[in-house]
């Protein structure tokens, strides 16, 4: 057995390689064939460099190779965080470098988060950054990726993480194919738990949607990212991001898009309720050319019930969606136990009782405030068909016409 450890060489050479193949410049076989060279032309116990041999063998052009070391220098930070052995790049975005790598003290496999350098002199992004380490390292539940530690190696921020291997309901989603409507209350029953946990401790998500809904290989769903979460009393941050629409425009709370001060569990009520709509539908429940045309629905367009788009769906989806969606905050569940309620009761195949009464609630509101059809017609109104004396005249003479066709063609 080889005890011997990696050298900074070797570790290069397998950024290089992964980013070499992540670049499209040479397949995973190309590089193998290049590593067999490598070890074959071993000078002593030095191999030669990984990039001379894919030069040497024309697998990448010179300018090809200087681009893949920028990328590859850009990295390098990484490497640097103590204690953690980069394994591979899971991902990047906007704000963030997402990398698997081992921890070495205890023998695990870990997630890390880092902040991209075009961040790292910006303290609101920092700030940001840590914010959400300390708020996921209040949680610990089941359903919620666990966060192990928020640190600074050198310039260089990261977050570290529970590594979940598996796959994101986003990702599903994208093969254009709705869940089973059983399927996805399992995941958004999860997902309720979770954010029942957040809520219990004074904070709110903030950014509930189908990419933030990780899936392991067991099935069981983990709510992940906790970047734009906060403390639901915060007011200095609140009265900080007034006017400011923080979250995604498919999944975003009417409250959210307005800024307002007041947000609270709710909002990650209405987002997963957005998301469980997508689930079920295959659709998000606003769409438009633009975020702002997405986010303008959210305010004023009456949502599409999903049953109208997956018949398939029972009634009780499709209600407790809608009040999960509802415009305004006070007319959603009035706490997130209400709603698991209701998600448990469908569960076992009965009606969502919390729901029902919402929506029964809803239309005893329309009647007071004269939305709904009056009982006695209206002064000057039209009395009903049957009260009006040409109705009997012209069926009479419909049904004498009907009868003379039968006699002719019986004669």
């Amino acid at each position: 057995m080889n005890d011997k450890p990696t050298t900074h060489a070797e570790r290069d050479d397998t950024i290089l390689g992964r980013t070499i193949v992540e670049m499209g410049l040479a397949t995973e076989q190309e590089l193998k064939d290049c590593r067999e060279l490598q070890s074959h032309l071993a000078q002593g116990d030095e191999p030669r460099p990984l990039s001379d041999i894919l030069l040497d063998n024309r697998y990448v052009t010179d300018r090809q190779l200087q681009r893949a070391m920028q990328v590859v220098r850009s990295q390098q930070g990484v490497q640097q965080i103590p204690g953690f052995q980069i394994l591979e790049k899971l991902g990047a975005g906007a704000m963030a470098t997402v990398v698997k790598a081992k921890q070495l003290s205890l023998d695990r496999v870990v997630a890390i988060k880092v902040l991209p350098k075009k961040y790292m002199g910006d303290e609101e992004f920092v700030r940001r950054f840590y914010d959400e380490g300390r708020a996921a390292a209040k949680l610990n539940h089941a359903n919620i990726v666990q966060a192990y530690d928020v640190g600074q190696a050198g310039e260089f921020h990261y977050f570290v993480m529970e590594y979940v291997e598996g796959h994101t309901v986003h990702d599903c989603l994208e093969e254009r194919k709705p869940y089973d409507e059983q399927q996805a209350l399992e995941i958004i029953l999860q997902i309720a738990e979770a954010l029942e946990h957040v809520h219990d401790q004074g904070l709110m998500h903030r950014d509930v949607k189908p990419k933030n809904i990780m899936i392991t290989r067991q099935g069981i769903a983990k709510l992940a990212d906790m970047g734009l979460a906060r403390q639901v009393t915060d007011m200095a941050a609140a009265q900080a991001e007034a006017g400011k629409a923080y979250g995604t425009p498919y999944y975003i709370s009417p409250e959210q898009i307005r800024g307002k001060l007041d947000i609270d569990f709710r909002a990650d009520i209405y987002g997963l309720g957005a998301t469980f709509y997508h689930m079920v539908t295959g659709r998000v429940p606003f769409d438009g050319p633009n975020p702002s045309a997405v986010m303008h629905k959210h305010l004023k367009d009456n949502l599409t019930p999903p049953d109208h788009i997956n018949a398939k769906l029972s009634a009780g989806v499709g209600e407790v969606i809608e009040v999960m969606m509802a415009k305004l905050p006070e007319e959603r569940y009035a706490s997130t136990s209400d709603l698991l309620e209701d998600l448990r009761s469908l569960a076992r195949g009965e009606a969502p009782l919390q729901a029902r009464s919402k929506v029964e609630m809803a239309s005893l509101a329309g009647l007071e405030s004269g939305q709904a059809v009056a009982e006695e017609p209206a002064t000057g109104a039209l009395p009903p068909l049957a009260e009006q004396p040409w109705f009997w005249v012209a069926l009479g003479s419909i049904l004498l016409n009907l009868l003379l066709i039968v006699l002719w063609i019986v004669l």
